[in-house]
């Protein structure tokens, strides 16, 4: 089943007299999807947790959860449950009795609860580890565990509170992975936590990137990556070059005393605006067939890529990723299609940008 499930409209939260923590915020969440409240410390991610929760009531605003105002309903009347970043598990009590603590405090039947911990159990690939204390289980499986008793209830939203955070980077991997496919499995809407971009970009539907109390931009991570709205979510999702320029007419930008072809427009003549160009998006050439020229100036080996910082004669720093070797003092040159230059408008709001990508979709549209 479809929908929004849950949304805000002009949601404010504020404590005593300190600046609001969220200001005006509204969106929906829409069933079924798995949703990432992306930002850094502080800017608001969790305190829409704790509201959708019912942890914590709006200052000002409405929520609504299957279309009804439950701004003054008490979280234990929601049909959410949260799994929190320490997992909130109780160490006396082993696997079994942990999944099926919120069914006892509901006094159900004692074959209904063990039908449903066996249930959940097997969806989080835990079955055979019942009696085990949580002392004997590794951060993976005690996060596994914490699911486990969060979808016993049957909500119909889980909540994440960046439960990743304390494992090491390889668990990490792979917890998102069994993350990404219960989610799918249960069909259930996810709204995970999260300061890390790329945990963001390989599990949502749909990001919000949130700053400073405010929602910078929403859209799936592919939107966001290769759409940024503004300088901050370009710098804050994934690595970018960002360096001032000058629109001069619809496809055509100048930048760094240079005019280029580009796949932008709506904007006004001469306007000034900046622009992003993502470091894989750069290839090594010589200096002659570059379209920029520029001086290694560093290298690291990162693995998989060589991430090489160039400067130009501007002196604007430039990031490459790119499986050529290069050498700490040569001349180069940067190449990079018109699709890899995008273009932000200073100031821009979300809706503003929304119709200006409409109107080059229909642009594009009427042209093939």
């Amino acid at each position: 089943m479809s929908g929004t499930i849950i949304r805000f409209e002009n949601v404010t939260k504020q404590f005593d007299q300190d600046p609001a923590v969220l200001k005006d915020v509204s969106f929906e969440i829409e069933r079924g999807k798995f949703y990432t409240l992306l930002g850094p410390s502080g800017c608001g991610k969790t305190t829409i947790l704790r509201l959708i929760a019912g942890f914590t009531n709006p200052s000002k605003g409405k929520i609504y959860f299957d279309g009804k105002l439950v701004n003054n309903v008490e979280a234990n009347k929601r049909q959410v449950n949260t799994v929190f970043q320490d997992y909130a598990l109780f160490p006396h009590l082993n696997v079994f009795e942990n999944v099926a603590f919120g069914l006892r405090i509901k006094k159900m039947k004692k074959e209904d609860i063990e039908k449903k911990v066996s249930e959940a159990l097997r969806f989080v690939n835990l079955v055979g580890y019942e009696k085990r204390q949580m002392k004997e289980m590794s951060g993976g499986q005690r996060q596994r565990v914490a699911i486990a008793r969060a979808i016993v209830n049957e909500p119909e939203v889980i909540l994440l509170d960046e439960p990743l955070s304390a494992l090491d980077l390889k668990l990490r991997t792979e917890m998102q992975y069994e993350l990404r496919e219960l989610q799918r499995r249960l069909g259930i809407t996810f709204i995970f936590v999260t300061h890390d971009q790329e945990e963001a970009l390989a599990m949502s539907d749909e990001i919000f990137v949130l700053n400073k109390g405010k929602i910078e931009q929403s859209g799936t991570p592919t939107d966001i990556y290769d759409e940024p709205i503004n300088r901050f979510v370009a710098d804050f999702i994934g690595e970018s070059n960002i360096v001032s320029g000058k629109m001069l007419t619809d496809f055509q930008v100048e930048f760094v005393g240079k005019e280029f072809e580009c796949v932008d427009q709506g904007f006004d003549t001469d306007e000034t605006v900046e622009i992003v160009i993502r470091p894989e998006d750069l290839e090594i050439t010589s200096p002659e067939q570059g379209k920029l020229q520029v001086t290694v100036d560093s290298q690291l080996f990162r693995g998989v890529h060589y991430e090489i910082c160039c400067l130009d004669e501007a002196g604007n720093e430039w990031l490459v990723h790119s499986t050529k070797k290069a050498v700490v003092g040569d001349p180069i040159g940067l190449h990079f299609e018109p699709e890899a230059i995008h273009v932000m408008r200073l100031g821009e709001t979300e809706e503003e940008f929304d119709k200006r990508l409409e109107a080059y979709g229909e642009e594009r549209n009427a042209t093939n």
